[in-house]
């Protein structure tokens, strides 16, 4: 079927949204062109391409981007697709080159995109083929920005700038960065990379989504805690242990630490305490962030602890862990998760160490909490093909959310289903939109 504005705002209603959201191929493409081409999408960090020549290939929705720094040190998204004939320019992650050439017919690309040069020119002597032309260029993307050294770039000149965007998101990203003692952080190795066999959507819901972890992970919260209780008295607990035991907190927990969302479909759970906020000291840390920013600047700093932020729909961001997601959606049913991890420079290097091991022990195929997520989204995925029901409930703590007084951020306890009914108002824009073109 070819849906209206009418049919896809039937699919959404207060507290409710209707299964073919998850499961519609037609629905899936729609959202590639009306939420992933029309909203910012994270794109990469300016550290992975620090120096000229360096790039990096990622995807926007369906389409193929290159991440470069060009001999100016400008940075560009562009389209990873020849003037030509349109093959794939550059196909490796990551790279360093001087300039793009297409594999095919050897079409050659500055690293700002313009056609530098074509073999064998006699060939288009008298044929009224203009180099120049930019149709014949590897296109830039229609906007691009960054915060922080965050790169975002969005497929369309239409909607809001970039920091109208991001809302009160920046506030995480700034808390992350200003953890870092010189004020700076670089992203280091590669991702972990984690295929999940479900709709990009329940990824993005189950981020701060605060009733399953006692459920989902109940079984590594208790054993976790059946080890900190074998301890002899006054033992410091395995890093381990501190990181995977508020995964089997109570629902009172969650609950205090309340859930904030915000227009365009964002959100974070915390802010003056969360999950990650009682990990032990690590020596030496706090005297370096005091060096670099003073005491007082010092303190505030490491008293705001977000959970997860989520800046819908393709990116979220722990600026206590130094960890961030990014979704790539391959299909209706399913979606590549990417965990970067970053550095804070003039930091210990044992910040660094917990980083990678919060990731691998949470976010990571093989880790201890990841696959319990897992095969809740591919039982969902599953599940919601079936015709003997038509739709997902979202009503816990309805009615019950307080609007921020002179803010745009809307407020309630941690297990609210507000962010979902946040999300999909969102969805709802973003998918009924009239485009100006």
């Amino acid at each position: 079927m070819t849906y209206s504005n009418a049919e896809i705002g039937a699919l959404v209603e207060e507290a409710r949204v209707h299964r073919s959201v998850y499961t519609d191929p037609e629905l899936f493409d729609l959202e590639m062109e009306r939420i992933w081409g029309r909203s910012w999408v994270y794109v990469g960090h300016e550290s992975q391409v620090a120096a000229p020549g360096e790039f990096i290939t990622t995807t926007i929705g369906k389409e193929p981007v290159v991440l470069v720094r060009d001999k100016a040190n400008g940075i560009h998204v562009l389209y990873n697709r020849c003037g030509h004939k349109g093959a794939k320019v550059a196909v490796k992650p990551c790279g360093k080159a001087s300039v793009f050439r297409c594999p095919y017919h050897g079409w050659t690309y500055q690293l700002d995109g313009k056609l530098q040069t074509t073999p064998h020119k006699i060939g288009y002597e008298n044929t009224g083929f203009d180099p120049e032309d930019p149709q014949f260029s590897m296109q830039a993307v229609a906007k691009v920005d960054s915060h922080r050294g965050f790169v975002f770039a969005c497929l369309s000149q239409e909607g809001p700038d970039f920091k109208e965007f991001l809302q009160d998101t920046i506030a995480t990203i700034d808390n992350m960065v200003d953890r870092s003692p010189e004020g700076e952080v670089e992203l280091v190795g590669s991702c972990l990379p984690y295929l999940h066999d479900c709709n990009w959507k329940m990824f993005v819901e189950n981020l701060n989504d605060a009733v399953h972890p006692m459920v989902a992970h109940a079984s590594v919260g208790k054993a976790t805690e059946k080890l900190m209780s074998s301890l002899p008295e006054g033992s410091s607990y395995p890093t381990e242990a501190e990181i995977i035991s508020p995964f089997g907190s109570a629902y009172e927990l969650f609950d205090s630490m309340r859930v904030t969302t915000m227009p365009y479909g964002h959100s974070y759970m915390g802010g003056e305490k969360s999950i990650h906020s009682s990990y032990s000291d690590v020596p030496g840390y706090f005297d370096a962030l005091v060096a670099g920013h003073g005491e007082d600047k010092a303190k505030e700093i490491l008293s705001r602890n977000r959970h997860n932020t989520t800046i819908y729909p393709s990116f979220t961001i722990k600026d206590a862990v130094q960890v961030i997601r990014v979704v790539r959606p391959i299909s209706v049913n399913q979606t590549l998760i990417q965990s970067w991890h970053f550095r804070l420079k003039g930091a210990p290097e044992e910040l660094l160490h917990r980083t990678i091991t919060y990731s691998r022990l949470i976010n990571s195929p093989a880790s201890m909490v990841g696959p319990d997520d897992w095969d809740v989204y591919e039982r969902m995925q599953v599940g919601l093909e079936s015709n003997s029901a038509t739709w997902v409930d979202a009503h816990r703590y309805l009615g019950q959310d307080e609007s921020v007084e002179g803010t745009t951020l809307t407020k309630a306890p941690g297990t609210s289903d507000l962010c979902i009914r946040n999300q999909y108002q969102a969805w709802l824009e973003y998918m009924t939109m009239e485009s100006a073109a």
